[in-house]
């Protein structure tokens, strides 16, 4: 198992595969870092790495990891895609980490195939090659011998999935206990996204924008607010797309969503009072826009985000 340092190396994720794949030699890994030839490399964090082995170590190895550079648009040394592609046609893994995937993206492994990245550069990256199928709410894709994770900390979910994978949930969750990390998370970038309620602060209706969020569980017709703004609901509405960009409607749910998050993360009220004070209804409902928003539960994301 080769790890690839490129310049502008993201250290935590390059941290993640030399933590997971070197520390237990049970699980028979060789791993070698490495860069596009051997000696320094310089991180995104102000430091460099060491490396010992260039490109050759890329080409003996079963799996490379690629893990994230900054800037993630900053061009691909030449003989990379080359001795990428190789890996492949040989039958072996290659793996990225965060934005590592614009250099997989650059061997053209990808097109056609699905793939994330960090949420922040997943527009970029399906901008700048179109044929990749592009999932930013994932937190890794596994396309077979082509896998890919979104930023940071995903990293690590990616590389318990390949241990999961070669040895078995047992030998997984042994190194999760061991790098206090969960074996396995729910949901996916979605819930790691900020929860903004759209505001333009100055804006002719603003004042309504925070009356209504002072009255969330209350019954917020598009009739009402325009009532509260002094304005018809047609011009309401299109005040209201040109200012936020959104619709009440969509903006509402916005805001409900955002004060649910917040009442699961910080209270210990149940998931049907969250649902009552959030204006969202019903637990049921509640559960239904937590999986069609963010890809996990109410009581998943509590989990994952309570604050106590």
């Amino acid at each position: 198992m080769a790890v690839l340092l490129l310049d502008g190396v993201l250290p935590l994720d390059a941290g993640i595969p030399a933590q997971v794949f070197s520390r237990y030699p049970r699980l028979g890994y060789a791993l070698s870092m490495c860069g596009v030839r051997p000696g320094e490399v310089a991180s995104a964090s102000g430091f460099s790495f060491l490396v010992p082995a260039g490109l050759e170590a890329v080409r003996d190895a079963d799996t490379v990891i690629v893990p994230g550079y900054a800037p993630a648009d900053a061009p691909v040394p030449a003989q990379v895609p080359a001795a990428l592609r190789a890996v492949h046609e040989a039958g072996g893994r290659v793996v990225s980490i965060c934005t590592g995937a614009f250099a997989l993206a650059a061997t053209g492994l990808l097109d056609g195939r699905r793939a994330t990245t960090h949420w922040a550069h997943a527009q970029a990256l399906a901008e700048a090659h179109p044929a990749v199928r592009v999932e930013p709410d994932a937190l890794y894709v596994d396309e077979g011998r082509v896998l890919t994770s979104a930023g940071v900390s995903a990293g690590i979910d990616l590389c318990l999935h390949l241990v999961r994978r070669d040895h078995g949930a047992g030998a997984a969750n042994d190194v999760a206990r061991s790098i206090v990390a969960a074996p396995h998370r729910e949901g996916g970038q979605r819930q790691y996204l900020s929860a903004p309620v759209a505001r333009a602060p100055g804006t002719s209706l603003e004042a309504t924008r925070q009356w209504a969020l002072q009255r969330l569980a209350e019954e917020l017709t598009v009739e009402a607010l325009a009532r509260h703004a002094c304005v018809s609901p047609r011009t309401f509405a299109r005040r209201f797309g040109a200012e936020t960009g959104s619709t009440p409607r969509q903006w509402l749910l916005g805001a409900r969503l955002a004060w649910a998050r917040e009442l699961l993360e910080s209270t210990a009220l149940s998931v049907e009072e969250v649902a009552g004070r959030s204006g969202l209804g019903s637990a049921a409902n509640l559960r239904a826009r937590f999986r069609q928003e963010l890809g996990t539960t109410p009581s998943g994301y509590r989990r994952g985000f309570g604050r106590g």
